[in-house]
């Protein structure tokens, strides 16, 4: 075989793939945010927790029929982690959706992406990282601007949905190794639309919602569940984890973009500013991340001569 002709083709392929790969990712975080914007605008007629409960409902019916987890057999050690992931998920949307409807959108999700940048700096002990925390810290001052006019509980649900985020993936990482694909999430979405039952009728009984938030809710559903699960699983096959990370830190940009088009929240220079300094912290680690992974690669192809 000629082997010039072979790299050739598989360079090509490559590029093919991971071309494919970050269209998904951008497309699953630019579906996320519009689909958070959409739920915003459910919020008078049903509140975030009306939002929240049809977007459990939502992701449910489309991911359990879909994907068919496998619900007998289950160890012990499988079905902990998985009622882990239902309790985050109730978690991570009900605060995210009420610090949204205190701060804004492009603030709420700002913060709430602290969750996912302290898992990536907290096991490195690089100085870099370190630098990035003390820029992430900085950039969270300067975006919520501390005073008497600080929406305080906003501020700490958003907080706690960054929490919940970081152990999102901290509780993803132990389900992809012990059940396969989207099994994991799907047996958590059906739990979790379990647990939120009672609650959507307690809650639709003494606030009635209307077709067009439970349409709007349902988009929700579909744009912020359905789509970034599929979307960001086909995405990690075609592209390295540490570029799937540095994707993901263009979620804040997004959120403040939807926020402006659709729900007409516009931020000021200060909100830009500390949004830029969190970005470009977690730009930092995602490429520190990156170089690391190929120094390493190529120490193990040189070792392997």
């Amino acid at each position: 075989m000629n082997q010039t002709g072979a790299h050739g083709d598989g360079r090509g392929g490559t590029t093919g793939r991971r071309a494919a790969g970050i269209v998904m990712m951008l497309a699953s975080s630019a579906s996320n945010q519009a689909g958070a914007a959409i739920g915003a605008m459910a919020f008078p007629a049903i509140g975030p927790v009306g939002v929240v409960a049809v977007r459990q409902f939502a992701t449910a019916l489309a991911l359990v029929p879909s994907v068919r987890p496998r619900v007998r057999g289950l160890r012990r050690d499988q079905w902990l982690p998985v009622l882990g992931l239902a309790a985050v998920f109730s978690v991570m949307n009900l605060t995210l959706y009420m610090a949204v409807e205190r701060i804004g959108l492009g603030l709420a999700v700002t913060l709430e992406f602290l969750g996912p940048l302290t898992v990536a700096i907290a096991g490195s002990r690089r100085a870099i990282d370190a630098v990035c925390a003390i820029l992430a810290g900085a950039g969270v001052l300067v975006l919520t601007n501390p005073g008497p006019a600080t929406d305080l509980p906003g501020i700490a649900l958003a907080l706690t949905a960054a929490v919940a985020w970081g152990c999102y993936i901290l509780l993803n990482r132990i389900l992809g190794v012990r059940l396969p694909g989207l099994h994991g999430t799907a047996l958590a979405s059906a739990v979790t639309a379990v647990l939120w039952l009672p609650v959507a009728v307690v809650w639709f009984a003494t606030h009635p919602p209307t077709a067009t938030a439970l349409l709007l809710a349902a988009a929700c559903g579909l744009l912020s569940s359905i789509v970034p699960y599929v979307a960001d699983l086909l995405a990690l096959r075609r592209v390295p984890a540490a570029m799937f990370g540095i994707f993901t830190s263009i979620n804040p940009a997004w959120a403040a973009l939807a926020g402006w088009l659709l729900l007409h929240q516009a931020l000021g220079a200060h909100e830009w500013l500390g949004i830029a300094m969190i970005v470009v912290s977690s730009l930092t680690v995602s490429l520190r991340g990156i170089s690391s992974a190929r120094a390493r690669t190529k120490k193990w192809s040189f070792s392997e001569r």
